[in-house]
Order: structure tokens, then C-alpha cells, then sequence
């Protein structure tokens, strides 16, 4: 048993399970924008329930199918799995039962959440082998996490409102911009081992000024989508501290310095998704 709960917390450490937050502050916008108030403690803890299984089957996933890249990438060969400290087996039995929480958490929700569940996990599994086949894999992870808010209007409704995609395409952005500026760490390695991805076929300043138009694009979706909704001054005020945020975050990093990656990818990112469920959140309940 002890050895059970070892290597569980050990696996939690792995996917960084508490970087859940990155894409569950704009799930909750969906189901607040979806509910036009506070959906109910059952509906918000079943779609906290289902964000957290399916982001953690999906990163256990990645992990084990990375396991022999990251083993030959310096910067990741300490991780658990290449260093030894869990067995492929454990990670593919986490994965299992991490989806089957997920797909429980859907059949909890409604009808169309349970038949959309395969659609939801193919997607965020997906993602662990689009740096095989194309260069714009930032994206897929960008849909992997944008589908959120979109899903968690469904569990709400029982159906989708193609407003609420809009923010779909600004989370596919915001993500596959940070991710990108990810990516350059692993710009010697991804050309060497013949990965692809956008700093790889571009170059490390081409991607920091992809990662900018990206950025950009999120800014102006965010727009549109309180256009959208008909927001008022909150919620245009929460996107003015999310591109003051995002400004930052491009300001402590460069193509020629990316020690302070890791603050711009963890920290910053947890920030500005939740700093935007607030003010958006805050726009809607004084609206009631």
C-alpha cells in the first residue's frame, strides 16, 4: 500500500497535476456564461471532476509515449519515468483509470457530454504524437485545453451555442502561443531527434514572433467575445490585465535568454487564466 500511494504521488509530481488550474478558470467561464449565473454544485464539481481526469490521462499519456525522447533530451531525462522511479506499466494503469473518471464525470453531466467523451479524450491523447507528424503541434495542445470552455457549456445546456466557441479559438491560441515560446528550450534536441515543431522549422526568433501573432490573435477573440456575450466593463477590463500579463511574460524572456521560461509558462499562465474567469465572472453576476 505504501508503495501504491508512492508511486501516485510520484506520478501527480510527473504530470504536474496542479497545473489543472491552466485550463479550468476558462471551463468555469464557459459554465458561468453558459448558465448566465452560477451553475449548480453539482454541474461545477463534475466539470471540475472531468477537466481534472482527462488533463491527467492526458499528461500520464504523454509521458509514456515521450518516455524514450525524454530519456535522450537533457532537460527531461530526470523525469520519473526515464530516471526509473515508475514503471510504464503503473503510468498505463493511471491513464486507464484517470479516463474512466472522466467518462463517469460526462455520463454524470448529461446526454450529449457522455457521447462527445470519446471525442473530448481522442483529442487531448492525440496531442502526445502531433510533434511526429507536424510543426503546428502547439495548436493541437492549444484545442486540447481550448475545448474546455466549449465542453463545459454542453454539461450546462445539453448543447452548444457557437458563441462560446469563440473563446475555444482564443484558448487554441493563448495556449499554442506559450507553448510554442515552450518549445525553444528543446530546439537543439527537437532538430537533432527529428521532432517537429515551430521553433524547430522556423527558428528560435521566428517562433517568438509566431508566439507574439498568436498572443495578438487571443487579445482580439477575447474581444469578440465580449462583443459576443454582451460584457461590459469588467469583463474589458479583466482582457486589459490578461495583455498587461501577457506583455510581461514576453518582456522577461528573449531568443537569447530563456532562463525565465519557467516563470512565463507556470506562473504567468495560471495568473492570467484565472484573472479572466474573475473579471468575466464578476461582469456576469453583477449583470443579475
Amino acid at each position: 500500500m505504501a508503495s501504491l500511494w508512492k508511486s501516485t504521488a510520484t506520478t501527480l509530481e510527473m504530470i504536474k497535476w496542479e497545473h489543472s488550474i491552466f485550463a479550468l478558470p476558462f471551463a468555469l467561464t464557459g459554465a458561468v456564461l453558459a448558465a448566465g449565473a452560477w451553475p449548480s454544485p453539482r454541474v461545477l464539481g463534475w466539470i471540475v471532476v472531468c477537466m481534472v481526469a482527462a488533463r491527467s490521462a492526458a499528461m500520464a499519456f504523454n509521458r509514456l509515449v515521450d518516455a524514450k525522447l525524454d530519456a535522450d533530451n537533457p532537460r527531461t531525462a530526470t523525469r520519473a519515468l526515464p530516471a526509473g522511479t515508475l514503471t510504464g506499466g503503473f503510468v498505463a494503469g493511471f491513464v486507464l483509470i484517470s479516463s474512466a473518471v472522466f467518462f463517469l464525470g460526462a455520463a454524470m453531466l448529461n446526454r450529449l457530454t457522455l457521447a462527445l467523451a470519446p471525442v473530448a479524450l481522442a483529442v487531448v491523447l492525440a496531442y502526445s504524437y502531433m510533434k511526429r507528424v507536424t510543426r503546428w503541434s502547439h495548436l493541437v495542445l492549444g484545442l486540447a485545453l481550448g475545448i474546455a470552455p466549449s465542453a463545459a457549456w454542453i454539461a450546462v445546456r445539453g448543447s452548444l451555442d457557437a458563441r462560446i466557441v469563440v473563446l475555444t479559438l482564443a484558448v487554441l491560441l493563448w495556449v499554442g502561443g506559450f507553448d510554442v515560446l515552450y518549445a525553444c528550450q528543446d530546439f537543439e534536441h527537437d532538430r537533432k531527434a527529428g521532432l517537429n515543431s515551430v521553433p524547430q522549422a522556423f527558428g528560435v526568433e521566428g517562433a517568438f514572433w509566431i508566439a507574439r501573432a498568436m498572443h495578438l490573435g487571443m487579445l482580439a477573440t477575447l474581444c469578440w467575445l465580449v462583443v459576443l456575450f454582451g460584457l461590459g466593463k469588467v469583463a474589458i477590463a479583466g482582457i486589459a490585465v490578461v495583455a498587461l500579463l501577457l506583455l510581461y511574460e514576453h518582456m522577461i524572456v528573449s531568443p537569447s535568454d530563456l532562463r525565465r521560461m519557467n516563470a512565463a509558462f507556470f506562473t504567468l499562465n495560471g495568473v492570467i487564466s484565472v484573472v479572466f474567469f474573475g473579471f468575466v465572472a464578476a461582469d456576469v453576476l453583477l449583470r443579475r
